[in-house]
């Protein structure tokens, strides 16, 4: 009796080590984003320790526009005894997102840096920090917001009433203004990030300018709580002048493109790339 193993027995203990192979490179994924996970957790709950520390001058710095109201008895009030307390933990706790967010950024990227060619990695690191000063801008373009439109919402309330404002609301119509302007600013990026995955053309969004026109001043209507419209028509063309560097950006790319194609003799491969 021959102990040799047959053609098929190899090809099958072939495909079994092939299969476990895979599995132990999915069991190992798995177990770096767990690592990822924690790590990005734990420092978020660090700087959320700083953020209680940092909530006074926060809250301070976010109701300045209604002390500098003289005329209106306007005031923040904490309507239940926990008011304060779950106040303070949610603000520590968006204060160390914030804080921390170079710490847990890094790890993202940690975690899909090894699986990306050098290119890509370049094109990540454009992004986020491209990003990163976009989403700046229009946050602080939301804070140079935020006082004149306390001021003018504030402003009609009766000469004879008091605005007992909830310090949850007026702390979270805050934070949602500057968030909102932020991202607002972001939409350009994304387009751009569209173009290098192939999926749209620069001569799409040229051929789109209407469209972007009536988009920008209806996003700007909606996150924009000023009711006037100077302020709408200049966040407006704001987010329109970076639609046009987008389109720049998106033309520039495609003709690098184009050279290299020319250069390499296989578009194919350029299309893939991008």
């Amino acid at each position: 009796m021959s102990d040799s193993v047959g053609p098929g027995g190899s090809h099958g203990q072939a495909g079994s080590d092939g299969a476990s192979s895979k599995t132990m490179r999915v069991v190992e994924h798995f177990r770096e984003l767990r690592r990822r996970l924690i790590l990005a957790i734990a420092g978020v709950l660090l700087a959320s320790v700083a953020g209680w520390f940092l909530y006074t001058p926060t809250v301070d710095f976010m109701s300045e526009p209604l002390a500098e109201i003289a005329d209106t008895n306007a005031q923040l009030n904490f309507q239940t005894i926990s008011a304060a307390l779950d106040l303070r933990l949610k603000v520590s706790l968006w204060l160390g997102l914030l804080v921390s967010s170079p710490w847990w950024i890094y790890q993202a990227a940690a975690f899909i840096g090894p699986g990306l060619k050098r290119r890509e990695r370049l094109h990540t690191i454009g992004f986020g920090l491209g990003g990163l000063i976009l989403f700046a801008g229009g946050a602080y373009s939301g804070v140079l917001v935020a006082p004149r439109a306390v001021d003018i919402l504030v402003s009609f309330v009766p000469e004879d009433g008091a605005a007992l404002i909830s310090a949850a609301s007026y702390v979270n119509f805050y934070t949602y203004l500057v968030i909102a302007f932020g991202l607002s600013f972001l939409v350009p990026e994304l387009l751009v990030a569209m173009n290098f995955a192939g999926l749209v053309r620069a001569r799409s969004l040229v051929k789109g300018w209407r469209v972007a026109v009536i988009a920008a001043f209806a996003l700007a209507a909606v996150i924009n709580p000023i009711p006037s419209p100077l302020p709408m028509i200049i966040q407006a063309l704001g987010m329109l002048a970076l639609y046009c560097l987008a389109i720049l950006v998106a033309y520039l790319h495609e003709r690098r493109v184009a050279k290299r194609d020319r250069r390499d003799g296989d578009p194919a491969d350029s299309a893939r790339e991008r």
